[in-house]
């Protein structure tokens, strides 16, 4: 996410280039875009989440160290691959689980 001082202005791109690898609806990731026009960050006591983002910044820098060339498309594709305890009593990993709300919302 680095730099942190430019990533309100990069995340919409980058939200959208991560649905549209996974094969979102062209519609969805438009609504998404006019969705995103306005950043708002925040904090979460919810240690869930915050355990799950710490341990994703691990594996994406595992990945990296192990290949240096990665881009962040092909990152972004490994972890979303990666069991998601959150996920575990539903479709595992974060792949799965947006490839099945995508399914939802077309039908």
């Amino acid at each position: 996410m680095a730099p942190a001082v430019t990533l309100t202005s990069r995340i919409a791109e980058q939200i959208s280039t991560a649905l549209t690898v996974h094969q979102a609806p062209a519609t969805f990731v438009d609504q998404e875009q006019q969705h995103m026009q306005t950043v708002h960050l925040g904090v979460t006591a919810n240690r869930s989440v915050v355990d799950v983002i710490t341990e994703f910044a691990r594996l994406a820098e595992i990945h990296h160290h192990d290949d240096s060339t990665v881009t962040l498309v092909e990152l972004m594709v490994r972890l979303a691959a990666t069991p998601c305890r959150p996920l575990y009593s539903r479709k595992v990993s974060p792949d799965r689980e947006l490839a099945a709300t995508f399914q939802v919302i077309t039908t």
